[in-house]
């Protein structure tokens, strides 16, 4: 099941009950700012979660992924070729 747009698990995350966040793929709008660019270029695309693009892996994700404050060492690149699968 998809539950982002960049392979995050919306279900493991610590904020969703906390701010009432339903997912990206859910909203229309980030709680934790105006925008998100990961979800705003697969919402331009057409695309469920990053997974389904032709330039997966592109450095926006890859630079998501390995964030040294929010990134998870890139296990949410691997969700998304599971879920292209």
């Amino acid at each position: 099941m998809v539950e982002s747009r960049c392979g995050l698990l919306c279900s493991e995350c610590s904020y969703r009950e906390e701010t009432g966040c339903k997912g990206c793929t859910e909203m229309d709008k980030p709680f934790w700012g105006e925008s998100c660019p990961v979800k705003s270029c697969c919402e331009e695309k057409e695309h469920k979660h990053c997974g389904e693009c032709d330039s997966f892996v592109c450095q926006v994700l890859h630079n998501f992924a390995y964030d040294k404050q929010q990134g998870d060492d890139g296990a949410r690149i691997d969700r998304c070729k599971e879920w292209n699968k």
